[in-house]
């Protein structure tokens, strides 16, 4: 699956969208940062609501925020799929985790390049997938953090949907090959670039020859 963010893109937030809801991608990719978790913040709940509420495309919901609870249920009333928090936050994770499975939503937690990918094994029989971060949580357009590659095989016998966001662009391909990944995450490689679909095209090479 091609998961595209809009987080970065050459166009405004209302072309970028229309464009990526027109093009080849499996999902809509949603950051949300809430200034606390991360220095940053892009988008208000509100806004966001307004933007998706009638998304054919369907969501892949990534919290970079503190307080998950207090979005989720806004949120689950989206047309999401896949909804991902961060391990060091504010709110229990237990109750995140029972929330988002009891309404059928895959319950991803992230792993950011810094941290001790072992962090996540009192969770992986409890949760669907894993997103690894290629960059820090935050900002688009970062460089990719081989890191990530180590993380990612570490968890390919684990038996958990893992995707892979930040920095995913056509070089980081190669360091892929072999590894099982069941969604790419990818923003300003697809949205700075006049044709979405060409470069959605091109990160899709991938699921053919590894998967």
């Amino acid at each position: 699956m091609i998961s595209v963010s809009y987080l970065k893109s050459m166009y405004s937030k209302e072309e970028t969208l229309a464009k990526i809801m027109a093009s080849e991608a499996d999902f809509l990719h949603v950051d949300l940062m809430d200034n606390t978790y991360v220095p940053y913040t892009n988008f208000t709940l509100n806004e966001l609501l307004l933007d998706l509420k009638d998304s054919k495309k369907p969501l892949d919901v990534h919290l970079m925020v503190d307080n998950p609870l207090k979005y989720l249920p806004y949120l689950l009333k989206l047309n999401v799929k896949i909804i991902t928090v961060h391990l060091n936050i504010k709110d229990n994770l237990g109750k995140i985790i029972s929330l988002v499975k009891k309404s059928n939503v895959l319950m991803g937690l992230a792993i950011n390049p810094s941290e001790d990918v072992h962090l996540l094994d009192p969770y992986l029989d409890k949760i669907d997938y894993v997103l690894v971060m290629g960059v820090n949580p935050g900002m688009g357009g970062q460089p990719f953090k081989m890191n990530a590659i180590n993380n990612l095989k570490y968890l390919q016998d684990k038996n958990i949907l893992l995707g892979l966001d930040g920095g995913v662009n056509g070089e980081v391909l190669k360091y892929l090959e072999g590894l099982k990944i069941a969604n790419l995450v990818s923003g300003s490689y697809v949205c700075m670039h006049p044709v979405f679909d060409e470069k959605i095209r091109e990160l899709k090479k991938y699921f053919s020859k590894n998967n």
